[in-house]
């Protein structure tokens, strides 16, 4: 989690752990693109730069937030995807609809991880603003893309030990 004390991109991956023969799937919701898209370039360049091979590496795009979800078992479903990374951003509005997009998206990729066991991560921004999102999107918090990928290596490290 991002806060005035760390940085979403301070992380440690055990660099002797081969990720080479992995696949990863990136589900990136097109909504508040600005955002998205530079998390999604945190994600993929942790990815590449651990020893990803690229040609297993697909990302698809998803209208929104809410669409990561299904994106996201399309991706799972596939036999060579061992790691799903869900990018998003719902900001806050004036009405409760922050609330239910947010929960949904929450429960729906937790279950998806559930059911193909598989790591499914949550890339996922839920700022108050715009501001908000930009510091956590490659600004002063670092890049939760980064994160959400840094996670989806560390669970496929557990697993496979």
């Amino acid at each position: 989690m991002a806060s005035s004390e760390k940085n979403l991109s301070d992380t440690k991956l055990n660099q002797r752990f081969d990720i080479s023969k992995f696949g990863f799937g990136l589900v990136v919701a097109e909504w508040n693109e600005q955002v998205t898209e530079a998390l999604y370039l945190g994600a993929y360049q942790t990815l590449i730069n651990v020893g990803a091979n690229q040609e297993k590496i697909e990302r698809i795009n998803v209208p929104g937030t809410f669409e990561l979800s299904l994106g996201a078992q399309w991706m799972a479903e596939h036999h060579d995807m061992d790691a799903v990374i869900c990018i998003g951003c719902v900001i806050q509005g004036e009405t409760r609809h922050f609330d239910f997009i947010c929960k949904a998206v929450a429960d729906g990729i937790t279950n998806v991880s559930l059911k193909f066991n598989k790591p499914v991560t949550f890339g996922v921004l839920t700022p108050d603003n715009m501001k908000q999102a930009l510091d956590r999107a490659g600004g002063k918090y670092g890049n939760k893309g980064i994160e959400a990928a840094t996670a989806a290596i560390k669970m496929l490290e557990i697993k496979s030990n």
